[in-house]
């Protein structure tokens, strides 16, 4: 019993601790529009992002439409993203997105809310260590893909647009490496017929990826196990065509 009044008693001091931290709207209550926009702004020319997108937050919260609404919402973007918080730099881009539409800066706005998708599901290790980004889970990045075709559609003379070129190619070689393994794991389990469909897929969906070479090789020795020989020999011939 006494142990477990201490661990009552516990869950009650740190919950009553939390209940006790003021929220943004709470902690600038008494500040004007003007004060709580500048404030964010010299937080975030100082990189103390945590604390900008405090004032930024309590901003919206209590001044929704003041003067600075729309930059504000611009740099709550930027300020989310360099906490590392991506599920709000996506959501935050969004919504600028949809209250901004025809706004100057909105190609900004697809641009973060790619690469907060591209970046959303990654960890400490994928971000700052060379890992197969192949065998992640898809998660966010098909909407990340996503998001930068729709910024290169829309905007494309973007100064963002070079880079999400880039990320773009290197989307879909992971995506091609990823069907290309899923192949040959097919292949390895002997189940042949599978390959062979997986195999077309990439081929077709990803002809200009390095893995579409691999995924020739998984094509032609599935149909050497089937014994279809004709189907075998015309794949030799592009594979030997392509050296």
């Amino acid at each position: 019993m006494k142990k477990i009044f201490c661990l009552t008693s516990l869950v009650c001091l740190i919950l009553a601790g939390c209940s006790s931290i003021p929220t943004p709207s709470e902690k600038y209550a008494k500040f004007s529009a003007e004060q709580i926009y500048q404030t964010a702004e010299v937080k975030l020319a100082k990189g103390s992002y945590k604390d900008a997108t405090e004032a930024y937050e309590a901003l919206d919260a209590l001044y929704p439409f003041n003067s600075h609404a729309q930059q504000a919402q611009l740099d709550m973007i930027y300020a989310y993203y360099q906490t590392g918080d991506m599920p709000s730099t996506a959501a935050a881009a969004e919504r600028y997105i949809r209250l901004y539409p025809r706004a100057e800066n909105v190609d900004y706005a697809y641009y973060m809310k790619g690469l907060a998708n591209f970046n959303q599901d990654r960890g400490f290790f994928q971000r700052y260590f060379p890992v197969d980004q192949s065998v992640r889970d898809p998660g966010t990045m098909t909407e990340s893909y996503q998001n930068f075709m729709t910024l290169l559609k829309l905007f494309p003379q973007s100064a963002y647009a070079p880079d999400a070129k880039q990320h773009l190619i290197y989307l879909r070689n992971t995506f091609a490496q990823r069907d290309q393994e899923v192949a040959q794991f097919y292949y390895q389990k002997e189940a042949y017929e599978a390959a062979i469909n997986r195999a077309n897929d990439v081929l077709v969906k990803y002809s200009d990826t390095p893995a579409a070479r691999q995924a020739l090789t998984v094509l032609y020795n599935s149909y050497q196990k089937l014994g279809l020989v004709k189907e075998a020999a015309n794949v030799k011939q592009v594979i030997d065509s392509n050296k």
